[in-house]
C-alpha cells in the first residue's frame, strides 16, 4: 500500500456513507492521533484498539450519526506522496470558511488547523474533514 492515509480516510468515507456502525483500520501512530481529533471534534463517537484474525493491530471506529445523518459529511486527502503540502501557520487555508477542520501533522504533534494558528506551529496538511 502507498498511501496509508488515503486508505484510512477511504475507510471512514465508505463507512460514513453505508451507514455502517463501526469501521475497522489497521492501526498506526499517525492514524490514532488523527482519531483523537476527529473524536474531540465531534466527527466519530468513539475508538478502540483491537487484532484481526491475523494478529496484526487494528482500530475499531464507532461511527456517529445525527437523526440518521452521517457526522462526517465529507473528507480528503489534501497531501499526497507525490504532491506534499506545507504550509505556515498564517497560511494554512480554511474548510469551508472554518465550518470544517483542515489536519495538519507539524513539529508539536498532529493538531487541527485552528490549533496550528493559535501555536504558531506550520506542517504538512493532511486532510480536511467537514
Amino acid at each position: 500500500m502507498t498511501d496509508p492515509i488515503s486508505d484510512f480516510l477511504t475507510r471512514l468515507r465508505n463507512a460514513s456513507k453505508a451507514r455502517l456502525d463501526e469501521c475497522v483500520i489497521p492501526h498506526s501512530k499517525l492514524k490514532e492521533s488523527i482519531l483523537v481529533i476527529l473524536k474531540a471534534e465531534g466527527y466519530v463517537n468513539d475508538f478502540a484498539g483491537g487484532v484481526d484474525a491475523a494478529g496484526h493491530p487494528t482500530i475499531v471506529v464507532k461511527m456517529k450519526y445525527l437523526d440518521g445523518v452521517p457526522a462526517i459529511t465529507g473528507i480528503s486527502r489534501a497531501s499526497t506522496p507525490g504532491r506534499r503540502l506545507y504550509f505556515r501557520y498564517a497560511d494554512i487555508p480554511r474548510v469551508l470558511n472554518g465550518l470544517g477542520i483542515g489536519i495538519v501533522s507539524t513539529s508539536k504533534g498532529v493538531m487541527k488547523d485552528a490549533d496550528c494558528r493559535r501555536h504558531k506551529a506550520g506542517g504538512e496538511l493532511l486532510c480536511n474533514v467537514w
